[in-house]
């Protein structure tokens, strides 16, 4: 799965790369993955997809309820949805071994996608895509305002915690586990923490943490622990995470701590992240 800021960066990096080329060959499926999903059968996607031009990309933010944050392609009168990392491949280059869904053009590039975890490549007629309801708006659209953003979080339990509102059940599309940990550590506040317990100024930093966070995180061209187009990693240095926890916290000094929770881990600081 890619997050918000990553699906941002690879649809720019599409527009640039890949738009005007043609479709010569698809292969789908070539290693099963138990959690990579298509549409229909992958086997039908050369059918699909050979001899369309790649029109554009955009970012979505789940044009389909079954869908969550995921860079759409336009090819012809086809659309890809891609929620797995995309990379790019110039004419021989070396092509991974294991892949979900290659892309070949006309002059011999690939785009190639790769399933880490979970993902989807999602292959249907762009007619299809226009009428279905569009889920809520993402925090780096003018749409999520603090009016947005105070609704949403009226909607549920005062029992519910801060990462269960944030980034469980595709409340905020493309908001996950990944980029919730810088958004809380500036905001200073604990993954655990109750709906119940954060008062109004809190709230109001917290919606200000996610708004600005997300923005730089996308403005840097992704963050430092997932890979752009070209397989290079983020500009954004992340705060907490997988790469930063043996360091100490930038703000206080105190051991960083790692535990599980809601399905993922969770990164934050004892002192500065009260829980």
């Amino acid at each position: 799965m890619i997050e918000l800021p990553e699906v941002y960066v690879l649809a720019e990096q599409i527009n640039r790369t890949i738009v005007g080329k043609t479709v010569k060959k698809v292969i789908a499926n070539a290693v099963p993955h138990g959690f990579a999903s298509f549409t229909g059968d992958p086997s039908q996607y050369s059918e699909l997809l050979v001899g369309k031009r790649i029109m554009g990309a955009s970012p979505d933010t789940g044009t389909m309820d079954i869908w969550d944050c995921n860079v759409e392609v336009i090819c012809g009168d086809m659309l890809l949805s891609l929620s797995t990392p995309v990379k790019y491949f110039e004419p021989g280059e070396k092509l991974p071994r294991s892949h979900q869904l290659l892309l070949e053009f006309e002059d011999d590039s690939c785009m190639c996608c790769t399933v880490q975890m979970w993902g989807s490549m999602l292959c249907v007629p762009y007619s299809e895509v226009l009428p279905r309801r569009h889920q809520g708006p993402t925090p780096l659209t003018d749409a999520f305002d603090e009016t947005y953003f105070d609704q949403l979080w009226r909607r549920e339990k005062p029992s519910l915690s801060i990462k269960a509102l944030l980034a469980t059940q595709k409340r905020i599309p493309g908001l996950g586990n990944g980029v919730l940990q810088d958004i809380l550590f500036q905001a200073g506040i604990h993954p655990k923490r109750k709906l119940q317990s954060i008062g109004e100024e809190e709230k109001a930093k917290l919606y200000q943490s996610i708004k600005s966070t997300l923005k730089e995180m996308r403005d840097c061209g992704g963050r430092d622990t997932e890979k752009d187009l070209f397989n290079r990693p983020g500009g954004y240095k992340t705060i907490l995470s997988a790469k930063t926890l043996k360091y100490p916290c930038k703000k206080c000094g105190s051991t960083l701590i790692r535990e599980s929770y809601l399905g993922g881990n969770i990164y934050y600081c004892p002192i500065c992240q009260r829980q």
